[in-house]
């Protein structure tokens, strides 16, 4: 999990959490006097932080409205009334007040939203008139949408946004001086006009905030339909989008999936591998000359290059990176044929799963060439959201036959569709599936696996 920008700001939340759950466990005291057990403290703590979890009770930022504060204490309220009850069925509790829990709940849901609502209010006040608690931001770009975000940030100082400098290519400060001042200056949060750069500057600005833990956020143009894949908050009525955090970025399921990962590689590596690589090291040294092992950078997560290995299978490896393999290509070699119709090829990158730039299902990784070149052809919002995840040596779009040559448009947009998919539905029984799917279809062969 990335370390949180902003001074000691990211303490208040593990604070007011303590002090709900003080507040919640006193007034139980008092009001469920009778039925007061360890048990009962241990389960009102578990509901608290369960439903909190749940309801995004915590999730509350500085462009959050008030009324948006209030309706999360009515559902969390709700909420923990509903599972009281029902633990009170469960353990057979009948000698419980009917008007003490209801009592127990209101006064509960009411001083925590005193304390929520007093914070949310000092924070606004400390911003101010004292200047803390500020975010220090950019803009990059100089349409009616930026020109607006920005005149928001300055109006409402009570939010806390410090804009340091704006960059376009209207301006004097141009776009490509925002790199050189982004090495020189602390950015908390870095707002984009994605209608105005280059996918390539998008590409940089989305590795500067994975590498120095900034927060990256696109400005839409008004006339344009928001991405459904991108998360939108509004500041007022500005919206703003920024990349989910999605379910298989969470910290569970990133431990649960490399978990998986590594088992699964190291069989891999173990049974398979150690026997293969000498044998296919024989069998294309005595086709062509070059290495066993070709190794060339590709995009993972966030746009980050790492170095992908494959067995080669080309005669002149030189030109691999900038002309895609089609069918009855004569640089394939007779070995080469066989391990890429039989995707063995690939197996090489069970390394790079162990190492951590892949996962076993995942998106496929294109060459950094390749993804400057399908940037263009697809919105970039859906681009950016495949890239948030770790690439993987199959995925679903494979699976469903959108591998090798890319022949036009239709098979990387569909591509991009599976990909997708797959992360917006991730489980352990999805990559399962697909793995038994990727077998299946290696024994019976696809059409463009050449």
């Amino acid at each position: 999990m990335h370390h949180k920008r902003g001074g000691y700001s990211y303490l208040i939340r593990p604070i007011l959490i303590v002090i709900d759950l003080v507040i919640l466990i006193t007034s139980s005291f008092y009001f469920l006097a009778n039925i007061v057990s360890y048990q009962l403290y241990v389960f009102l703590t578990s509901i608290w932080l369960v439903s909190a979890y749940l309801l995004n009770f915590y999730e509350v930022y500085r462009f959050t409205k008030i009324i948006t504060i209030i309706s999360l204490l009515i559902r969390q309220g709700l909420l923990i009334l509903i599972l009281l009850y029902a633990y009170f069925g469960v353990l057979k509790i009948n000698f419980f007040s009917v008007k003490d829990t209801f009592y127990f709940i209101v006064l509960s849901i009411s001083s925590i939203g005193v304390v929520k609502i007093i914070t949310y209010y000092a924070l606004r006040r400390y911003r101010s008139y004292l200047g803390g608690n500020n975010r220090r931001v950019i803009i990059i770009g100089n349409n009616k949408s930026a020109r607006r975000l920005k005149t928001f940030f300055e109006k409402r100082k009570d939010l806390g946004y410090n804009i340091l400098e704006v960059f376009s290519d209207e301006l004097p400060t141009k776009i490509k001086d925002s790199f050189e001042f982004l090495e020189k200056e602390d950015v908390d949060e870095i707002y984009c006009s994605i209608d105005e750069i280059s996918d390539e500057i998008i590409n940089e600005y989305v590795k500067y905030a994975d590498k120095n833990y900034s927060v990256l956020k696109f400005i839409p143009s008004s006339q344009r339909i928001f991405s459904k894949r991108l998360k939108t908050d509004y500041y007022e009525y500005l919206p703003v989008l920024s990349i989910p955090e999605v379910s298989l970025n969470s910290a569970t399921n990133r431990a649960i999936k490399r978990g998986f990962d590594i088992v699964f590689s190291l069989l891999v590596i173990i049974l398979i591998l150690s026997w293969l690589i000498p044998l296919l090291y024989i069998l294309i040294k005595l086709e062509s000359r070059g290495p066993l092992i070709y190794s060339h950078r590709r995009n993972g997560i966030n746009y980050k290059e790492f170095v992908c290995y494959k067995f080669r299978s080309l005669r002149d490896e030189n030109f691999s990176d900038l002309i895609q393999v089609k069918k009855e290509d004569q640089r394939v070699t007779r070995i080469g044929r066989f391990i890429r119709r039989t995707s063995i090829d690939e197996l090489p990158q069970f390394f790079n799963v162990l190492f951590g730039d892949m996962s076993v299902v995942g998106p496929r990784p294109h060459m950094i060439s390749y993804t400057r070149d399908y940037g263009k052809r697809i919105d970039k919002y859906n681009f950016v959201f495949r890239h948030s995840v770790k690439p993987g040596i199959t995925g679903m779009a494979q699976v469903k036959g959108y591998r090798g040559e890319v022949e036009n448009d239709e098979d990387i947009v569909n591509r991009i569709k599976y990909d997708i998919f797959y992360i917006e539905n991730w489980s352990l029984l999805l990559d399962s599936k697909i793995i038994i799917d990727t077998i299946l279809n290696v024994i019976k062969g696809q059409e463009k696996a050449y």
